[in-house]
């Protein structure tokens, strides 16, 4: 938008009656959505299994996509972290059905806390830290997509990878995958 007597760009605030849910996170279900068919897709019993010796195993890997809901909501909850010392304890989650039943908690909680948000809660500050060293800083909103949600896809693909490997059908995301059958019209 122009201002005529200016002839700069202006910004406007979003529309008071609008929350920031509905504008900043219209994609949240489907979001967690595609990682819950992820998720149960998980195999039990390769939790070690991993496709390189750098990278997570199995076990490691479908816990941290199933916590991360938990990471969005201490960021709405918290103006800042410090991650080190001593870190996140380790994740007890063992099997498929636990790890479900923890991310559909956190993800319930975490839908309540994104609706519940307000326009001054999206756009106050969010700073995590390394053993006291600020790494990352922005709107609150801005790090609950990129550190929350976005994280959540990213782990989510490389979920998809891990199981693909695995011969394990992947399910689809963004539409059908490869292992769906093409919808009908």
């Amino acid at each position: 938008m122009t201002d005529p007597s200016t002839t700069q760009p202006t910004t406007a605030a979003p529309a008071p009656e609008l929350a920031p849910a509905a504008l900043l996170f219209p994609d949240l279900d489907a979001e967690l959505e595609a990682t819950r068919r992820i998720l149960e897709r998980v195999p039990d019993g390769q939790d070690d299994w991993r496709p390189h010796e750098k990278s997570m195993t199995l076990r490691e890997l479908a816990n941290h996509v199933a916590e991360l809901p938990g990471f969005a909501m201490m960021m709405l909850a918290h103006d800042a972290v410090d991650l080190e010392p001593p870190g996140p304890p380790p994740s007890k989650l063992r099997t498929t059905a636990e790890r479900l039943a923890a991310f559909e908690e956190l993800s319930g909680k975490l839908r309540d806390l994104i609706g519940r948000l307000t326009w001054d809660g999206a756009m106050g500050q969010w700073q995590m830290r390394i053993g006291g060293n600020l790494v990352l800083s922005g709107a609150r909103a801005e790090m609950v997509r990129r550190m929350g949600l976005t994280h959540i896809a990213h782990h989510r693909a490389q979920l998809g990878v891990y199981l693909r490997m695995l011969g394990v059908p992947i399910p689809g995301t963004y539409g059908p995958s490869a292992d769906e059958p093409p919808p009908r019209d």
